[in-house]
């Protein structure tokens, strides 16, 4: 198969997903109607379903683990940020995370997810096991929404103030750096099941070897410069947008001392 074939033929049509998908923009219009961020909530269902369901879907089930990581970054950073962005102040009324919403359970959540599956039995089980699968997707994107809470959150209130946020950003960046350094220069050990695909029933194997000139290893390097690299920035853009909120809150002035 070519890369044009497979670019084609390699869609894979997730019911699940595509009810998911459907029942959150049916909710979202009930209760907050046509609001002018339903931009971004659409963007995060779009983004939702390209993940699931698109070629690089197909490639992560088992082809390659860069395409893996790829789909990690997209349910636990960019889904669950435009999720949020796309909620109306009023939903802060109807959302209190409350002990969940605390800044270390936050932060733990969003760096321990990219930790926690990524052990190596668990890495291969959830591409091996389509509950597990299931499962881990849905983990990625309420960790990840746990994570962001503090930083996007729908009403100013719930949010970090500027330099808190930028430290909480700061060190998460710092956290998945140190793992995608370690899957970059680590032996091919950490999703085994990447080495030699059991199935291949697209017959695309050939392709991603030879004409792509993706092996295993250069695989592996490649997943771990995504989290290393694309992840930060994911961060950086974050921390600079939290640096902008700094600068542009208005300055309380003070009152003159009377002698």
């Amino acid at each position: 198969m070519t890369s044009t074939e497979f670019l084609i033929s390699g869609w894979s049509w997730n019911a699940a997903a595509l009810l998911v998908a459907a029942g959150a923009a049916m909710a979202y219009v009930r209760w907050f109607g046509m609001h002018r961020r339903i931009f971004c909530f659409a963007g995060a269902l779009v983004v939702f379903l390209l993940t699931l369901i698109s070629p690089l879907n197909t490639l992560a089930d088992g082809y390659l683990f860069s395409a893996h990581m790829v789909q990690h970054i997209l349910l636990l950073l960019i889904v669950p940020g435009l999720l949020l962005l796309g909620l109306p102040r009023l939903a802060a009324f109807a959302v209190r995370p409350r002990l969940l919403g605390h800044p270390f359970v936050g932060w733990s959540a969003g760096v321990g997810a990219m930790w926690f599956w990524h052990v190596p039995a668990l890495c291969n089980a959830a591409v091996t096991s389509r509950p597990v699968h299931a499962l881990q997707t849905a983990s990625l994107l309420v960790l990840g929404c746990l994570f962001w809470w503090r930083i996007l959150a729908p009403n100013e209130e719930s949010r970090l103030s500027p330099p808190a946020a930028v430290s909480y950003l700061f060190s998460a960046c710092v956290a998945c750096s140190v793992l995608g350094i370690i899957l970059t220069f680590s032996p091919v050990t950490v999703c085994s099941v990447y080495t030699m695909p059991v199935k291949d029933p697209l017959r695309i194997l050939a392709t991603i070897r030879e004409d792509w000139g993706l092996t295993p290893e250069r695989d592996q390097q490649i997943g771990g410069l995504l989290m290393w690299v694309p992840m930060c920035l994911v961060y950086l853009g974050a921390m600079f947008a939290q640096i902008g909120r700094w600068f542009a809150e208005p300055v309380t002035p003070v009152a003159p001392k009377l002698p």
